[in-house]
């Protein structure tokens, strides 16, 4: 293992209380979850060794670690994007650390535009699988086998038997789930609504800038991987309303404690 995992492990340990069991990544807005940790300890992304610094607005970027659930937690509050500039081997970095330091389940949240007719904004919805039109994929290059083999199936990315779990949560909470195909666009601009025709056509339910790297690593390296989008607008041309970030972060806040509930419940039954 290279030298900057181990680095990055030891740091993170310095302040763990114990073997994180379950890595949740937090998306634009939805941070909050973070609050709901006992015990919690924290260290920015800039004095973990390799870890690159968040820019994204509403990404505080640091790892928070607590108990949650009955278990114990590292939740990443605020994520890496493509569109920020960063590799794509920066980008899965901390999905590789969560496994060197014993994570076994990762819940991957986001935010995300509907491009399904018959999605709302406020709709939380699990993902069952994505399109990656990032241009590029995180296993490009020399393969890190000491994480997962050169080539690997990606049938159940998005662990069937989570989603189970999550929409058995969801009915005990009276939280209605949605459930979709995620497509994975690089941004920093919004898609234009001809891009929406057209990944309607390919079956997308939802588009957004993130969650296809870290799922496609968490997949190779063995980890059990969950994702929900929290919808925050409809895509470019599904309605006459221009696409506006403040939009998104306003949603997100507004539904965030609906997602952190349904993720602590998912947790709990870990």
């Amino acid at each position: 293992m290279e030298q900057n995992f181990e680095q990055a492990a030891l740091a993170l340990r310095a302040v763990l209380k114990e073997r994180p069991q379950v890595g949740v990544i937090l998306g634009s807005g939805l941070g909050g979850l973070a609050d709901r940790l006992e015990a919690p300890v924290s260290l920015p992304y800039g004095q973990v060794p390799g870890m690159k610094a968040s820019t994204a607005p509403g990404h505080a970027g640091r790892f928070v670690a607590g108990y949650l659930g009955g278990k114990y937690v590292l939740c990443m509050q605020g994520r890496l994007h493509f569109y920020e500039g960063h590799a794509m081997e920066d980008i899965v970095f901390p999905v590789r650390l969560m496994k060197c330091l014993g994570v076994e389940t990762l819940i991957v949240t986001n935010a995300c535009g509907a491009v399904n007719r018959d999605f709302a904004p406020g709709d939380l919805c699990l993902i069952t699988d994505h399109i990656n039109l990032l241009g590029t994929n995180p296993m490009i290059g020399p393969n890190r086998d000491e994480f997962g083999p050169r080539f690997f199936d990606m049938s159940e990315a998005y662990s069937p038997a989570l989603r189970e779990l999550a929409l058995a949560c969801g009915r005990e909470l009276g939280i209605g789930l949605r459930q979709g195909v995620y497509l994975g666009y690089t941004g920093p601009s919004y898609e234009t609504p001809a891009e929406i025709r057209a990944f309607r056509v390919l079956g997308a339910d939802l588009v957004g800038m993130s969650t296809v790297p870290e799922v496609i690593a968490a997949h190779h390296c063995g980890l059990k991987t969950m994702a929900i989008g929290l919808v925050t607008n409809m895509a470019a041309g599904v309605t006459e309303k221009k696409l506006d970030e403040q939009e998104v972060i306003d949603t997100a806040a507004a539904r965030a404690l609906t997602l952190q509930a349904l993720v602590e419940a998912v947790i709990e039954r870990l």
